[in-house]
């Protein structure tokens, strides 16, 4: 049976206006690469550079509906409309990627090779029915977008990090190392960043944790976010980096730019991988001791993973202040320790006790996030560090969450509280004009 006769048996087993089901599924992706080609063997590249997108997409919809005509295939009009749709993707975007990309509703895109696409909504993973053609097609789109971004994927080189045009970032890893078959992760940014509102809203932290976290931004207080992986890390150095004054230079510094600053005066630097020869490598250490001589009044690393740790503390410690960066780990405790480790890699002959005195001299305030079993994500606790006891960094609680146990629903029950601990920080609020008024910190106020 020809891939025309494919087609129309299945289009007229199914109702007018059904998306094609599994059974047609296999012929609908090769009418689609068909058609593609098609396309491609017809199309003037040299007239489409002069057509805007608009103007481009309307053309395509023209050639698709003449070689349907051409070549009577039998489509209702559904059919065709979705049929049009995908190809625009295809030549124009992401392919099968595009309707959940589009969609505000998705935080995480889940490729496992070409035949299982998994997305989060609200916190829950769930199987699409969207597919690609095979695994050789999926490559073909993890190739256009690391391609954009200047970094390549090949067997050679098969991790890549790289980051679409609205900031999301996108891992991808192939075979070789994917034994099924090339798997791609895509986390999700908004077109805009939450405000301090959606997370209230969000009962993601409380209002005089908001006030805590705005007067911390403005008085120049150095801070380290703590979370694990998908916790809302990135979200909430967002946030705080909201409360900078516009009058200050920022210096960001991440693995794929990701951050999404609105003051006038950012510069955004981006680690490069290595080339196919090994060479020309570019670390965050090395950003973080270049960003040091372009005069920054702040510095924000994304997330400190490894020997720049060191550096970001020295930049701390030496007239950047007010810096923030992200790190993974469970606890604000195990933040420290992290820390700690991170600066031994650094391959330089300080103690423990040294390492731990450059800590408490650099950082003021440790925030933990944290995503809880109903898929909220949450500031679970504000911490201060005071200073040193003996050999140990001491640190004392300013906000918390409990959680209480789980609703009937799956929902996470619990509340917000201060623990009536009034930081050491607040006078430096004070000296900077944006004190936070005493009952912030009365812990028989309770937010649930």
């Amino acid at each position: 049976m020809s891939l025309r006769e494919r087609l129309a048996s299945a289009s007229q087993e199914r109702p007018a206006g059904a998306v094609p089901p599994e059974a047609a599924n296999q012929a609908y992706q090769e009418l689609k690469k068909t058609m593609h080609q098609m396309i491609l063997d017809r199309i003037d590249l040299e007239r489409l550079k002069r057509l805007t997108a608009e103007q481009f997409k309307h053309e395509l919809a023209l050639l698709i509906q003449r070689i349907i005509e051409e070549e009577r295939i039998v489509l209702n009009q559904h059919e065709r409309h979705h049929l049009v749709l995908d190809i625009q993707h295809e030549m124009l975007g992401f392919g099968p990627l595009e309707p959940l990309l589009n969609d505000p509703s998705v935080s995480d895109i889940l490729v496992n090779t070409s035949s299982r696409v998994y997305v989060e909504r609200r916190g829950k993973l769930e199987l699409t029915e969207i597919t690609f053609h095979d695994n050789a097609h999926l490559m073909k789109i993890i190739e256009k977008i690391v391609s954009r971004v200047g970094r390549r994927v090949d067997e050679s080189s098969p991790m890549v990090d790289a980051r679409l045009p609205d900031g999301s970032r996108v891992n991808a890893i192939i075979p070789p190392l994917a034994v099924d078959g090339p798997l791609l992760s895509i986390r999700r940014f908004g077109a805009s960043p939450l405000t301090v509102q959606n997370l209230l809203d969000y009962k993601s932290m409380t209002p005089p944790m908001v006030k805590v976290l705005e007067s911390l931004g403005a008085a120049k207080v150095n801070i380290l976010i703590s979370g694990g992986t998908g916790s809302g890390k990135t979200t909430l150095l967002n946030l705080i980096s909201g409360f900078i004054p516009a009058s200050e230079r920022i210096v960001t510094i991440e693995d794929a730019a990701e951050l999404q600053l609105r003051q006038p005066h950012v510069v955004r630097l981006e680690t490069r991988p290595p080339n196919i020869e090994g060479k020309g490598e570019v670390t965050q250490r090395a950003l973080v001791k270049n960003a040091l001589r372009m005069r920054p009044d702040r510095i924000i690393l994304g997330e400190v993973r490894g020997a720049e740790a060191l550096d970001m503390l020295q930049a701390m410690n030496t007239g950047h202040e007010g810096s923030l960066a992200t790190i993974h780990s469970n606890t604000p405790r195990d933040a420290l320790s992290r820390l700690e480790n991170m600066v031994s890699m650094a391959g330089v002959n300080l103690t423990a006790r040294a390492i731990r005195q450059q800590i408490v001299s650099a950082v003021t305030v440790v925030v933990q996030v944290s995503r809880l079993t109903d898929g909220t994500r949450k500031v679970v606790s504000l911490q201060e560090i005071t200073g040193m006891e003996g050999e140990i960094i001491s640190m004392q609680e300013i906000f918390r969450f409990e959680q209480r146990g789980i609703e009937s629903d799956g929902r996470v029950a619990g509340r917000f509280s201060a623990t009536g601990v009034r930081p050491r920080f607040a006078d430096r609020l004070r000296m900077f004009g944006v004190p936070v008024p005493e009952d912030s910190f009365d812990p028989d106020r309770t937010f649930d």
